[in-house]
């Protein structure tokens, strides 16, 4: 078996290199890096794996811990987290899930962070012709009490040809439809921590059933898809 279990040392390095965020203390303790990717790269798997029983995965990406400093006023060179997207399988899909693992700091999320301007415009005219249904979802007691308020960029009024006063405006302006859910330290190092991700990940699927239904039919319910 993968040996997945996040461990206080893996939480003891992140801590150092936020202390020590430099190319030379890294260097030196670049081996030691690698064995916590190891474990990283172990529990991506186990996650993953565990999804593909109940959804499609197309994509599993275990994040570089170097830093794109280019176009950012903080010049530190490294990810003080570790971090794992897994996306959605096909064009009947769509969505996706993330991991993050930092100490006092780490969540999964999940819904749609990049939907492209087609995907978007579909949700937003279902939304402008009716949010009852994601909202029965999204709003239930059962659902909030695991993944609170839907969150993410919005336009400030609203998009481009939909009224601002629409009833449903406060998701039509949205651009992004995320969930998170944080995770405490403890429960990060519990040894039932992938079962604990993917219990969360399983509540989300109402959600992302009824995305799914809506991006791949037209406003008539005519199926777009094969």
């Amino acid at each position: 078996m993968l040996d997945s279990m996040i461990t206080k040392p893996v939480f003891d390095f992140l801590k150092e290199l936020d202390k020590n965020n430099n190319r030379e203390w890294f260097t030196e303790n670049k081996e030691v890096f690698k064995e916590h990717q190891t474990t990283i790269k172990n529990l991506a798997s186990i996650v993953m794996e565990n999804l593909n029983k109940h959804d499609k995965i197309e994509k599993l990406k275990v994040f570089r811990i170097y830093r794109d400093v280019r176009f950012s006023k903080d010049k530190t060179p490294y990810k003080a987290h570790f971090s794992i997207s897994f996306a959605r399988s096909g064009a009947k899909l769509r969505g996706g899930y993330y991991l993050q693992i930092k100490p006092g700091d780490s969540f999964v999320a999940t819904g749609f962070w990049d939907p492209n301007p087609a995907d978007l415009l579909r949700i937003r005219k279902e939304l402008e012709l009716d949010a009852t249904e994601i909202r029965e979802i999204i709003e239930a007691p059962s659902f909030k009490k695991i993944w609170g308020d839907v969150v993410g960029d919005q336009v400030k009024t609203s998009p481009k040809g939909f009224d601002k006063t629409h009833p449903n405006i406060d998701l039509i302006k949205r651009k992004q439809y995320i969930f998170i859910k944080k995770f405490s330290d403890k429960e990060v190092l519990s040894k039932d921590f992938s079962t604990i991700i993917d219990n969360s990940y399983k509540s989300i699927r109402p959600f992302f059933n009824l995305m799914s239904s809506i991006l791949t039919t037209n406003l008539n319910g005519e199926s777009l898809v094969d």
